[in-house]
């Protein structure tokens, strides 16, 4: 395995778990009082720094324990890592537009936070999943 699919890896790993940790750390508030209290700012600003923290640590212990062969990247590992940014920053755009649309009905900032995040977390999600598609398909066919 590459070091850039081993990082794609950790990427897709660290992204599922810091949004899970964060969906546990607010969810158990919808139900019980009004959305202009809850506590959301905190949980969102702890999991997403959390999430850089544990993918600088996982990606070191994954080289630690895993070291790979080289740590260049070829024209494929270009080529892959280019497609899945395509592919993910279509949801960073989705996520973008969602929280406008929220503005302009004036929802509330809850909402609007949580449409960004959402979209970051799919972004990472869509792009960490077409590139390891790409890396175990052997890359692109040329045309």
């Amino acid at each position: 395995m590459s070091y850039e699919e081993k990082g794609t890896w950790v990427f897709l790993v660290v992204a599922v778990a810091g949004y899970a940790v964060y969906l546990a750390l607010v969810l158990p508030q919808l139900g019980g009082i009004p959305i202009a209290d809850i506590d959301y700012v905190a949980p969102m600003l702890w999991t997403i720094g959390g999430a850089i923290v544990a993918a600088i640590v996982l990606r070191i212990l994954v080289e630690i324990f895993a070291p790979s062969d080289s740590y260049r990247g070829d024209a494929r590992d270009r080529e892959i890592e280019r497609t899945g940014d395509r592919v993910g920053n279509s949801f960073i755009v989705i996520g973008a537009l969602g929280a406008m649309v929220l503005a302009w009905f004036e929802a509330d900032w809850f909402w609007i936070a949580n449409a960004v995040y959402a979209g970051f977390v799919l972004s990472a999600l869509l792009s960490s999943i077409t590139r390891l598609v790409a890396y175990r398909r052997g890359g692109f066919q040329e045309w």
